[in-house]
């Protein structure tokens, strides 16, 4: 018994020196690689490219013309001569409201007119053979033409009984039927002008001199991702003093009747175009007191540079000046690292 243990302790013994010797040659790699401290970094390296500066707004479609129909003149309504939803047309006799005391005095009028008529006649026939005076043709004339501008008076108001359609459009939903009494007041349906359409919106006043009148403009409606294009065709000539905004209002075509009036628009106007522009990471930008900065990746070292920044994304940084296309610009670790300080490339780096 006592001869196995000893044999035992002897091959032990024997076998330390290969297990020390291959654990010193495994941990020496793992030293080498937990011994480097320099930071770990990252880079991008900008290309030039075309950034355009954009404002993104709200809006709303407008139709193109729009009116609520009503009457001038009280009275009962004796016909409706369109059908809802239905597209009319300029001029069209659209609401008829009882004329039926005004066609009367219209007829009673035309008598009078005819009497007068002959009468200024005959006095103009005795004038032509002097056998009366001016003065008694003057009367008759007079009467003539009064009677006239009486009746012109008449049919007037027989013509505000009458409701034609201002323009071309689609008239909206009743709001009143055929027998109903309606004043200046009551509403009949709308009339709207639809085959292109308006779209309001307004920008921060900072912007005031980067627009202009046959700018174009895009815009998507709610729950739509269709780019639908327009021009702005007038420009409020004033500041709204309590949004501080500029209002602008742009025309869109709507030939398939896509576009409703009252629709939500998101707006996008491009203020400037750029075809060389540098954008980087928003991350990579460092603010501080005098403006902004970021680290370049120059050889193995963090060098720290002061750089002018531009319009934003929501990722990316447009850079005016302080970098090149050349430039490797660190875009992570950027607590751990110091101007001047070495640094490493993270694993998968180029």
């Amino acid at each position: 018994m006592v001869l196995i243990s000893v044999a035992v302790a002897i091959l032990f013994i024997m076998a330390m020196p290969k297990i020390n010797q291959s654990d010193s040659g495994s941990g020496g790699e793992n030293d080498n690689a937990n011994n480097d401290t320099r930071p770990s970094v990252e880079y991008y390296v900008p290309a030039p490219e075309r950034f355009s500066k954009r404002v993104i707004t709200t809006g709303s479609v407008r139709a193109d013309e729009e009116v609520f129909l009503r009457s001038e003149v009280p009275g009962v309504i004796t016909a409706m001569y369109f059908g809802e939803g239905s597209r009319v047309e300029a001029g069209q006799l659209l609401v008829k409201i009882s004329d039926a005391e005004l066609q009367p005095q219209l007829s009673r009028m035309g008598y009078q007119i005819n009497l007068a008529r002959i009468r200024e006649q005959r006095q103009k026939n005795l004038l032509d053979r002097q056998a009366i005076a001016q003065d008694d043709y003057d009367v008759a004339l007079n009467e003539y033409n009064m009677l006239l501008a009486e009746k012109e008076l008449i049919e007037a108001r027989i013509g505000k009984t009458e409701i034609r359609a201002p323009f071309e459009g689609f008239v909206g939903l009743k709001n009143v039927s055929p027998g109903a009494y309606i004043t200046s007041e009551t509403g009949i349906a709308s009339l709207q002008k639809v085959d292109r359409v308006k779209i309001d919106f307004s920008i921060p006043e900072q912007y005031q001199h980067q627009v202009r009148v046959g700018q174009p403009m895009e815009f998507t409606l709610q729950n739509s991702e269709a780019v639908m294009h327009g021009e702005i065709y007038a420009i409020e000539p004033r500041i709204d003093s309590e949004t501080r905004t500029l209002s602008l209002r742009a025309l869109a075509n709507n030939d398939d009747g896509t576009l409703l009036p009252g629709n939500y628009a998101r707006v996008e106007l491009e203020l400037s175009a750029q075809s060389d522009a540098l954008l980087i990471p928003t991350e990579a930008l460092i603010p501080d007191i005098g403006g902004y900065r970021v680290f370049l990746y120059e050889q193995g070292k963090a060098a720290l540079t002061r750089v002018e920044a531009g319009a934003r994304t929501d990722a990316r940084i447009q850079i005016l000046s302080g970098i090149t296309p050349q430039d490797s610009v660190i875009t992570t670790g950027l607590l751990q690292i110091r101007d001047g300080m070495d640094v490493r490339l993270a694993e998968g780096s180029p």
